[in-house]
């Protein structure tokens, strides 16, 4: 988004991190959002460790402690586009409020959450293939969740160009 004023072009930046459970459409709803905005787009799975990748097929939970590090690498992201003032979409499950906390480095970054009841959210987990996530998490990943004040709140029972439209009017992103 640009704005001119006297002949001076601004640009104004903004972080997206679009969060919620594993299978909520986050990665599908960043990378159409990005697509939009012609922003990069960064998926959060892409950053987790082999180790943390190994623990999800198989079924075990992540704790904070396996989460610190791949959350450290995402607020790095967060930071250097923060520095260079460019924008970015983050697709990120972001479950914790301390999560959020290591991620909101600036008031730039606005968190969209993917709402969706567990039932859905189960599956729709179960069609998807060739993805490390084990549907058995499902229940962790809920009750993990402690569920965002103060963002934007979107039902993922409407369809990706609905929540696209939904992010750009409520976020004011004009060329969405």
């Amino acid at each position: 988004m640009q704005s001119t004023f006297a002949s001076v072009t601004i640009e104004i930046y903004m972080i997206v991190i679009v969060m919620g459970v594993s299978g909520s459409g986050k990665s599908t709803v960043g990378a159409e959002l990005s697509k939009q905005l012609r922003w990069p787009f960064y998926d959060a799975d892409d950053y987790h460790s082999r180790t943390n990748k190994q623990k999800m097929r198989m079924g075990v939970p992540l704790q904070d402690t396996d989460r610190l590090p791949w959350l450290a690498k995402l607020s790095g992201i967060i930071l250097k586009h923060i520095e260079l003032n460019k924008s970015m979409v983050l697709a990120c499950s972001a479950l914790k409020g301390s999560h959020r906390v290591l991620l909101d480095v600036h008031r730039k970054c606005h968190f969209v959450y993917l709402k969706g009841t567990f039932e859905v959210i189960q599956e729709r987990i179960r069609k998807r293939h060739k993805h490390f996530f084990n549907p058995e998490l499902t229940k962790s990943q809920f009750d993990a969740l402690e569920e965002p004040q103060n963002c934007l709140v979107i039902d993922i029972g409407c369809t990706v160009k609905e929540i696209v439209a939904t992010i750009c009017k409520q976020l004011n992103l004009a060329h969405c």
